[in-house]
Parts: structure tokens; sequence; C-alpha cells
């Protein structure tokens, strides 16, 4: 029965009543303030992680840093450099390395920047691998300013005030400077006023696309647009029809009435209009 104190295992041993304990009285909670968060790994001195962080920090403290997207861009190699100089690509500057061994590429360009009074500056080994990052140079290479974009409104705008039916371009996230490269020489050949490309994901008038324009990225304008769509309806409101080249479409080329303002847009090389 409850409160038997007879039953076997009902009966407190004397001394093990439980009783009041004495306490820190707060001494190891103080011990404990303002520690704060353990340190990382890498932020202890005697953790391997933190000497692996350190060594490789010494490795790669010598090595030259990418050139940012926004800067000059430098055309490498002397078949590129000698086809962007035949092709009027603008350049500012041709480096080409010390005691390289010459031949008739090396003497075209020399020739070719110094006819365009383009800078022609004799550098060491060194300092054309910093300035490549580490690329195959072969000895030489131009430097190309960043392409100066219109502004969309300015194109059309200028397509309009033109005298002629504005024909514009628009591609739709094409990926390969080459192709976008020969886009611009075809809307320039058929009396295009300019080409259209969005922001991001999308090719950029780089020295590949200069070179494969053929000089027509010289006298025909390209204007980026941060968002495609948006840009495509606002020009639509100026009474230019929109045309999307589809494979599948119902309407052939030699069939449509292209007398009125025209933007065509292209989709890109793998899926197409987007």
């Amino acid at each position: 029965m409850a409160g038997n104190s007879k039953r076997k295992g009902a009966v407190r041993k004397d001394g093990s009543k439980k009783g009041q304990t004495v306490g820190s009285g707060g001494q190891r909670r103080r011990g404990l303030e303002g520690r704060g968060a353990t340190p990382k790994a890498v932020d202890r001195p005697y953790h391997p992680a933190h000497k692996r962080a350190k060594a490789a920090a010494k490795t790669t403290a010598g090595r030259p840093r990418s050139r940012k997207d926004d800067g000059p861009e430098y055309v490498l190699g002397r078949n590129p450099v000698v086809e962007c100089l035949r092709a009027d690509v603008p350049a500012t500057a041709l480096y080409v390395v010390t005691g390289s061994d010459p031949d008739d590429r090396v003497a075209e360009a020399v020739k070719l920047a110094a006819d365009r009074a383009i800078s022609i500056l004799e550098v060491g080994k060194g300092e054309l691998d910093r300035l490549s990052a580490n690329g195959m140079h072969q000895g030489i290479a131009l430097q190309v300013p960043e392409y100066s974009y219109v502004h969309p409104d300015d194109l059309m705008r200028d397509a309009l005030d033109s005298g002629t039916p504005p024909l514009l371009v628009a591609l739709d996230n094409i990926t390969d400077p080459r192709n976008l490269g020969a886009v611009i020489r075809s809307v320039a050949a058929f009396g295009g006023h300019g080409v259209l490309i969005p922001q991001r994901r999308s090719a950029s008038v780089t020295a590949v696309a200069w070179r494969t324009s053929a000089g027509a990225a010289a006298r025909l304008p390209v204007a980026q647009a941060p968002n495609l769509t948006r840009t495509l309806k606002d020009w639509a409101e100026t009474g230019a029809q929109l045309v999307g080249l589809d494979a599948e479409g119902d309407v052939t080329l030699d069939a449509y009435d292209g007398t009125g303002p025209t933007v065509i847009v292209v989709g890109s090389e793998g899926k197409g209009l987007s």
C-alpha cells in the first residue's frame, strides 16, 4: 500500500534525503559572459583550415587579376590582330613583345597600325602576360576600346527621322558574338537602321563581333535594352510592326509587305524566340 514504510524498497536510507545544495553564486554564469560565438575554423591561428587558407593566399598573391568587362578589350594572337586591323576595328594601341620572333603577320599588323596612327608599344613578355591575363597572345595584342551603345529610344527616333521606312532588327538573346557581327553586317547591307540587343544574357559588340561585321559596326548603331520585351512594346506604340522570324511561320518574307516601320525579331541560336 502507498505509504507503507515496511514495503520492500520503500525504506529511505539515512542521509539519502536530498537537501539544499550550495550554488556557485552566479560565478560560472559570469565566467561565460563576453566569450561570444566560436570563431570559424579559418580564423583560428592553430587550426589546419587557417594554415591552408594562408598558404593559398601566398600562392595566388602574384597572379594577375582578370580584366573587367567594362574596360578595354585585348585581341590576342597574330591572325586575329591582323584581321581586326584589316576590318578597321577601332583600336587604341598595338602591343608587341620586345624580341619576339617576327613574321609577315606581325609586320603587316605594325604597318596597318602605323597607317591608322595607332600607338605601337613594345613591352616585355611579362607585361603582355599581365594585360592579357596569361592568354595566348603570341607576342602581339590589340587594345580595343569599349563599344559605345546608343539608347533604344534614340535608335527608333533616328530611324523615324531618316526619311525612309524604319527597318530595325532585335536579337532575342543571341549568345555568339560572331552571329551578332554577321547580323550587323547583313542589316547594314539591306539598308537597315540599327540593331537592338538585350543588356543581359546576350552577346555584346566585342572585337570578335567587330571583325565578323567587316567594319559595318562602325556605321550601324547598336542599342542595348535593359528589358527587351518592354522596349519592343514601346516601339510598337510608335507604329512599328513587330515581325518574329520562325521556321514554322505562316507568312514568308517575300510575301510580307514591309513598306511601313518594321522591327524584325530574331531568336537565339538554340531555342529561337522566347
